[in-house]
Parts: C-alpha cells; sequence; structure tokens
C-alpha cells in the first residue's frame, strides 16, 4: 500500500463526484480502486486502525484543536496571538509574534514599542526598544540624543505573500532517509508561524537561517547601517496575499504618523495575481485595471498611515517559467528514494485535487505558461507607471523588477544551480539561497539609484555597539 491508498482510505484525500481519483504514486498492481477498497476494509476490522477514521482533518486531533483556534485567530487579524498591551507588538515569537514584527520590550505599555520616536530622548527607559537609553555621564546628554538625532532614522516593512514571508516546508520531512524524531524538532514553531519563516526572510530577516543558506536581509543591512534602528521591522504578509487582499491584510500595519520614525515599506505581491488552482485559470488571473485600481488604493490608505517623508518600493511579478524550466524533470524529495515521482508528477497532482498553488506555471502547457508570463508583465508594468506618475503625500514611490534573473545569474557565478533557487519541497517559492542573494541585489539598486530611502550611515554605529552590545539581541 502507497501513501496514496493510505491517505484515500483514512478519508485524509478525498474523491469528489464526477472527479478523477487523483494519485502522487505510480498505482498499485491491482489497481487504485480495489487497493483503497482493501485498505478501507482492514481499517474497519482493525481495532487499532479504527480511531484514526474519526479525524477528517489535523485540527480534529485533541492536542492540536486549541493550537489550530490560536492560529485561526492569527490567520484572521495578521496580529501577534500574544499582545498584552494591544500595541501590536508581542515578546511571543511565533503565532505572530517577534518572527515578524520587530520585540516588544515592555508588553504592558503601549507607549513603548519599536519604531517610535524616543520619549524624551529615552533618558529613563528605552522607549522604542532599540536598546539604547540612559544619559552619559560625562556630559550628561541622553545616548538616544547623542547617538540617534538626525540619524535618518527608519523602519523596513514588507506587505507581501508567501514568498515575502518565507514560506518553507523543510525536506527532512518528506525525505525518508533523512526522517527522524529530531527531522521533526522545528514542527512546533513551523506550524504556528504557517509554515512561514519571517525571520530568515529577504526584507525582515534576522536570525541565523536553520533551514539552510545563510540569513542577508534588508532589515539587517539596514540596522548595520544604523544602529539606531534595531528592532524596527514589520513582515505583513500572507500566505496568498495578493493586490486584491491586501488591502485588509495591511490593516494590521503599526505605524503611528505623529510619534513613529519614517518607514521603507515594500509592497511586494509577486505571483498571486496571475496565480491560482482554477482550471481556466486565465479567467481568474487579476487584470491590468485591477490592479491599478488594487494598488492606488493601497498608497493611499498608506498615505494615511505612514510618517512623513517614508519610501514605498513596489516590485514587479515574477517570471515564473524558470519553476518548470528548471524541476520538471527533476525528482521530488517524496520520489528520491525510489525515484518514482518528478515534479511535473506533482504539479499534475496539485491540479488534479485543484489546490495548485499555480496553474498557469506548473504545468507541461508551454502555451498557458507563456500567456501567464504575459499577464504577470502586464500587472508589473502597471506597477512600474504607477510609480512613475502617481504622487502622494507622505512618501515617494519606486518600482523595482523582482530579480530573478540577476539572482540566478549570481549563483551561477558562484558554482550553483539553478533549481537550487527554488523550495525543494513545494516547488515554487524562492528557496533561501534566493532571499539572501536578493538582499543583495536590491540593496546594491537602492544604493545606486535611491540612495535616500536608505538613510546616512550612522558615525557612532561602533560606540552604540560597544556600550549597548548587551542590548542589541532581537
Amino acid at each position: 500500500m502507497n501513501a496514496d491508498v493510505v491517505c484515500h482510505s483514512l478519508r485524509l484525500c478525498k474523491q469528489d463526484p464526477g472527479q478523477p481519483l487523483c494519485h502522487l504514486y505510480p498505482p498499485p498492481k491491482v489497481g487504485l480502486s480495489t487497493a483503497i477498497w482493501k485498505a478501507k476494509r482492514i481499517l474497519k476490522t482493525s481495532k487499532d486502525l479504527k480511531s484514526t477514521t474519526r479525524f477528517s482533518n489535523l485540527c480534529a486531533f485533541p492536542l492540536l484543536a486549541n493550537l489550530c483556534e490560536k492560529i485561526k485567530y492569527v490567520i484572521r487579524n495578521k496580529l501577534p496571538f500574544e499582545d498584552f498591551d494591544g500595541d501590536k507588538f508581542s515578546t511571543f515569537p511565533t503565532l505572530r509574534g517577534y518572527h515578524w514584527r520587530g520585540r516588544d520590550c515592555d508588553d504592558r505599555n503601549t507607549t513603548v514599542y519599536p519604531g517610535r520616536r524616543p520619549d524624551n530622548w529615552d533618558v529613563k527607559s528605552d522607549s522604542n526598544c532599540n536598546g539604547i537609553w540612559g544619559m552619559d555621564p560625562k556630559d550628561g546628554i541622553p545616548y538616544e540624543e547623542k547617538f540617534c538625532k538626525g540619524a535618518d532614522s527608519r523602519g523596513v516593512v514588507l506587505l507581501g505573500d508567501s514568498a515575502g514571508a518565507h514560506f518553507h516546508i523543510p525536506p527532512e520531512w518528506m525525505t525518508v532517509t533523512q526522517m527522524s524524531a529530531k527531522s521533526f524538532a522545528n514542527l512546533p514553531m513551523a506550524f504556528t508561524d504557517e509554515l512561514d519563516w519571517p525571520q530568515f526572510s529577504e526584507i525582515t530577516g534576522f536570525l541565523n537561517s536553520t533551514i539552510g543558506g545563510w540569513t542577508d536581509s534588508l532589515y539587517l543591512r539596514l540596522r548595520r547601517r544604523n544602529r539606531c534602528n534595531h528592532r524596527d521591522l514589520q513582515n505583513i504578509s500572507q500566505n496568498g496575499g495578493s493586490s486584491r487582499n491586501l488591502l485588509n491584510l495591511m490593516k494590521s500595519l503599526a505605524r503611528n504618523q505623529l510619534l513613529d520614525n519614517p518607514a521603507i515599506v515594500f509592497y511586494a505581491t509577486i505571483g498571486n495575481d496571475v496565480c491560482n488552482g482554477n482550471h481556466d485559470t486565465l479567467a481568474h488571473m487579476t487584470t491590468p485595471k485591477e490592479m491599478l485600481s488594487n494598488v492606488i488604493q493601497a498608497l493611499r490608505y498608506l498615505d494615511s498611515r505612514l510618517p512623513n517623508g517614508s519610501h514605498v518600493i513596489l516590485t514587479g511579478l515574477v517570471d515564473g517559467r524558470f519553476l518548470w524550466d528548471n524541476l520538471h524533470d527533476r525528482y521530488h524529495p517524496l520520489g528520491q528514494l525510489n525515484r518514482d515521482i518528478t515534479y511535473s508528477q506533482l504539479y499534475s497532482f496539485l491540479n488534479c485535487l485543484e489546490v495548485s498553488p499555480c496553474n498557469g506555471w506548473l504545468t507541461p502547457n508551454e502555451t498557458l505558461r507563456n500567456l501567464t508570463s504575459e499577464r504577470a508583465l502586464q500587472l508589473s508594468n502597471v506597477l512600474k507607471e504607477i510609480a512613475r506618475s502617481e504622487k502622494f503625500g507622505n512618501f515617494d514611490v519606486f518600482y523595482m523588477d523582482f530579480p530573478l534573473r540577476q539572482t540566478a545569474e549570481e549563483w551561477r557565478k558562484m558554482g550553483g544551480e539553478p533549481w537550487q533557487l527554488i523550495e525543494p519541497v513545494d516547488g515554487f517559492h524562492p528557496s533561501q539561497i534566493a532571499a539572501a542573494l536578493g538582499t543583495s541585489i536590491t540593496w546594491q539598486k537602492a544604493l545606486h539609484e535611491w540612495p535616500q530611502v536608505l538613510g546616512k550611515e550612522n558615525p557612532f554605529n561602533d560606540q552604540i555597539e560597544a556600550i549597548f552590545k548587551d542590548q542589541g539581541g532581537h
């Protein structure tokens, strides 16, 4: 009995009336339907296995029911589950806590949070959680005033999708030869972060990667440029994020126009406006007219929330033909042991189940792949035109292409292969390597073309680190 048979017999995989019987592995010799019928009979007569048929989804298991309710809350609200003072910042890592936005340093005081301008130069306490507070006994000047006044402090915010949230399913969960109890040690953390790893991501990553590659992020580079920016990050992304639902998502943004520092906001929905699981996928893609309306509404909302002097960078859509071109004939982790499942088979399976993340690109139909990329380019051109022609009161707007081509070129120079830039399990998202290389490319572009976005280099960085080295943790 293979995984398809077990999944269908446990009713975790279902066949809707009139739909084909979807399978990932080659069918058993007796045929898939016969094997499933036999497995169901075993379930009925087995005392040990009978109880498993009661659970039609993960959240039905008693041990996970309470956790699922918490996860549903944060998915609905995109706000930290543990936030005692209601300022949208937390001291808890997951459930939309500080993996997603800077860590709160006083969760009992709503006026203390990352990104705000210091209260009375933080003479008595650290009101903005950047670890800099108190007074220099030599001259009586507050450290925050001495080191951060006029330093162009600013935060970084990402409004994005699963790529920006850094979706990742560890391949060791799916690769038989690597499976062990240790392989699944990070399962609770991953589950409560919605299978996203924003703490390692391209825009807001701040911890050393434990999922391969290395961490390099716009936030870390801004922090190195100006230590006063410590902890000023927000990753407001969601799996399935697109221009159609981002307006609702961005309402969880924490920024006070009067009290907080300006922010660099990346608007990056790189695929879901053309990606969907529908068989008539083209009919469900965002049109250029819809894209224009959605993004203008979002920017007007940001103009009512962001402090003056902020910047917004619109990121173009990716050319997802890269996925099929570099993965379709490679073996997926599930098929590496017996060399029996390629990415092409995985994509067909997801398409059959009508849960494909992108029918337009994850398909052997070259014409459809080209049409999807054509629409993606049209939507990117809408963003480019918005950046060229629209003006807002509290921020300027820039545009950049998603740097996939430059990332692949850079990785080749380092001796890497293009397929390593794609997440191995889902065969769809950018990998940790791609995220780190993308950071470098984006930073260089900003340095050369929009240096005003990044702010000045703080000449006091070394002094800050020397005095407050114990206050610099995340």
